[in-house]
């Protein structure tokens, strides 16, 4: 394979590490920021030196904030007897795009993997537990991926938060919008009987 210039290269390396990021995308990453005009490159440079410097996690949820408590928990207008746990932040983003939910988040930080090392240890189960111990919670929502690790991390979850008294319940899984029944696999179009509703 043919390499560029040592101080590319190694730009083009680094971009192939992100997720979802070839070898052809890479390289035309970095020449795009070689074409970059210098004061560009800086502010570029410098945002990247941003995120890992001033992005850190809620206090509360777990999520990214800049703060010590985020935008979402320090909001007297959520509701905060219920918390919608979710695995990852970009899960938080996409469920506040809907303009549905008034509740409160919790971020795992990822779900549980035994054949990946992940175990609950690694996850922020112990401050999910905290939250759910103080008596103020009535409802935890497992706002989960539909895998085999989402299933795995919810039931862990749901046994370790019933105790306490708190409804646990999980979002429906179903058909999308727009879907086509004999498109659909077995997981889906069973979760979608499963999870069927009245027509009123």
């Amino acid at each position: 394979m043919y390499e560029y210039i040592p101080s590319l290269d190694k730009l083009i390396d680094k971009f192939r590490r992100l997720p979802g990021i070839g070898y052809k995308t890479a390289v035309r990453l970095a020449f795009g920021v070689l074409d970059m005009k210098d004061e560009d490159a800086k502010e570029f440079a410098q945002n990247i030196l941003d995120v890992k410097t001033k992005i850190r996690r809620c206090k509360f949820c777990c999520d990214i904030t800049e703060n010590e408590v985020c935008d979402i928990c320090s909001d007297d207008r959520r509701d905060t007897s219920t918390i919608c746990v979710v695995e990852g932040s970009k899960d938080i983003a996409a469920l506040e795009k809907i303009n549905e939910y008034k509740g409160l988040y919790h971020v795992l930080g990822g779900l549980l993997s035994p054949m990946d090392g992940i175990g609950p240890e690694r996850l922020n189960v112990k401050q999910l537990v905290a939250r759910v111990s103080s008596g103020e919670i009535g409802e935890v929502i497992l706002a989960l991926n539909p895998s085999i690790e989402g299933e795995a991390t919810g039931m862990y979850l749901s046994k370790l938060i019933k105790p306490f008294g708190v409804k646990v319940t999980r979002l429906a899984y179903g058909l999308p919008a727009g879907g086509e029944l004999e498109y659909a696999d077995e997981l889906t179009l069973f979760r979608a009987l499963e999870c069927r509703q009245e027509i009123d």
